[in-house]
């Protein structure tokens, strides 16, 4: 990270890399620029929602070098080299330019996850990692895995059964898709 200033009275910037959804980024930001901020307006990456920005709502997350973070609490500076992973980032490739719905996207779908929509980024982002952790969760773990995130539409029920199903579509945990909970998060 280097500094430069075009006059004494301008805010000093600095050369950040930020590697985002596999891609390199060379930007040139203030100190004090946020990550959700670089990522939407230097980057135009609009998928990561700025809620709150105290950290509290969860609709900012992403994933810090396979970790979730809100992104409206870290500077971009302090990002410097690390890997970011966005909503726009959890789609898998299949050949084609936009790709397909990961397993928590798909699961969102399936179960009616979503109603605004305006905290889904954040909420597809923490159960991305979630399941990374504890690919398999009970219902309560499932519960406990978006506790962090806010929605004021849903009631969660749907989200956490997308927890599920995310699970299931994932195939992890499960050798076998017999035993796969039903998309409505009924008993199999």
């Amino acid at each position: 990270m280097s500094t430069t200033s075009t006059d004494q009275a301008a805010e000093p910037t600095y050369d950040v890399r930020l590697v985002v959804n596999g891609t390199p980024h060379e930007v040139r930001l203030p100190a004090r620029r946020l990550l959700s901020d670089a990522l939407r307006h230097d980057l135009g990456l609009t998928g990561t929602h700025v809620g709150c920005e105290h950290g509290v709502c969860g609709a900012c997350t992403v994933l810090l070098d396979g970790a979730p973070a809100r992104s409206c609490l870290v500077l971009a500076v302090s990002a410097d080299g690390a890997e970011v992973t966005t909503v726009e980032g959890l789609t898998e490739d299949d050949g084609t330019p936009q790709g397909r719905l990961g397993p928590v996207q798909q699961a969102f779908v399936d179960c009616h996850g979503l109603q605004c929509g305006f905290c889904t980024p954040g909420f597809l982002t923490t159960i991305t990692a979630g399941l990374r952790d504890n690919p398999d969760p009970t219902h309560d773990e499932a519960r406990e895995m978006v506790a962090g995130n806010l929605c004021r539409c849903t009631g969660y029920q749907n989200i956490v059964k997308a927890v599920e199903r995310a699970a299931d579509l994932a195939g992890r945990g499960r050798p076998d898709g017999d035993d796969a909970r039903p998309a409505d998060g009924g008993a199999a």
